[in-house]
């Protein structure tokens, strides 16, 4: 796996964000996988996970689980999609998927439905939930959502800095390069039409449930075979403004890590400094010139070649 063997322990200075670091290579499958939430983002997945937790699943696989929840996922996935759409290492099996997924009971929205395919044959025996809304209301809510954090210069300098970062975006960046062709803008409602074709033809139509968030608990707990929660509205997550409102929220506190960290590092090199100026000044190592201190480095080289 060429991009997990990049991760990297969280710093201690990230205190601003509660991420979690679990390096999911050390993982195995800890519950069955039931279902298979292969309907694309932004087509109620937030809500989606939120219900599959009322009826008591143990976690539904969401692209928040990499993004603000255990950002070193984000390094598994890379893998994945680099394996699937450049040829580069090997794909993904039923054992990869286990360690990547294997504390969660189903698997929804980004980056997982770009392995629709992989998934249900991983997965034989889960069910499969394909989650759908209008293609134009679709692809007018992702681009004010995650296209819009795809596109972030925010997120994008964040990158090359913050520990989560450095991991999440360069994935999300990915994704849509490979899975929309580079070209969501465009190409975004061809791309998902041709998906929802895909799953119908994979999945036997005794596995698969059409459903959109608005049709309620009815026929997804028939269909998942699980009683009708009394007295509960089905859950309403993730509306479009509160997406980027979180967006910019994780934003700023991810500049308060690194503010911290850089903060940190300079005043640990100023005390090194002093330190190392008392030491040589207490050795005569250190010469007054014009009112000001310099190191006589040409004493220091001397006393270092006696020592050698």
């Amino acid at each position: 796996m060429i991009q997990s063997t990049q991760y990297k322990p969280r710093p201690i200075t990230d205190i601003f964000t509660n991420d979690t670091d679990i390096d999911r290579r050390t993982c195995s499958r800890k519950v069955p996988m039931k279902v298979l939430i292969l309907g694309l983002g932004r087509t109620g997945t937030a809500s989606m996970r939120a219900a599959m937790k009322q009826l008591g699943y143990v976690d539904t696989y969401h692209m928040m689980n990499c993004s603000i929840e255990n950002p070193p996922d984000a390094l598994m996935w890379m893998d994945a999609l680099t394996a699937k759409y450049d040829g580069k290492g090997k794909p993904f099996t039923r054992e990869d998927w286990d360690k990547l997924l294997g504390n969660a009971q189903a698997v929804c929205d980004w980056p997982a439905i770009a392995f629709a395919k992989e998934l249900i044959e991983a997965y034989p025996e889960a069910k499969v939930v394909l989650t759908n809304r209008e293609v134009h209301s679709w692809h007018a809510s992702t681009m004010k959502t995650v296209y819009w954090r795809v596109t972030d210069p925010e997120l994008r300098w964040l990158s090359n800095f913050d520990w989560a970062a450095s991991m999440y975006y360069p994935m999300l960046k990915k994704f849509f390069d490979t899975f929309f062709e580079g070209d969501f803008p465009n190409k975004g409602k061809e791309v998902f039409q041709k998906h929802y074709a895909q799953v119908r033809s994979l999945v036997p139509k005794d596995r698969l449930l059409e459903y959109r968030v608005q049709d309620g608990w009815e026929p997804l707990c028939k269909f998942l075979d699980q009683p009708i929660p009394k007295e509960c509205p089905f859950p309403n997550v993730n509306d479009n403004s509160d997406f980027v409102t979180r967006s910019r929220r994780r934003n700023r506190n991810q500049m308060y890590n690194c503010a911290l960290r850089y903060l940190l590092n300079t005043a640990l090199f100023v005390v090194a400094f002093l330190f190392l100026y008392r030491l040589a000044a207490s050795m005569g190592l250190v010469k007054s010139r014009a009112a000001s201190y310099t190191l006589d480095f040409s004493a220091i080289q001397a006393l270092l070649d006696q020592q050698s």
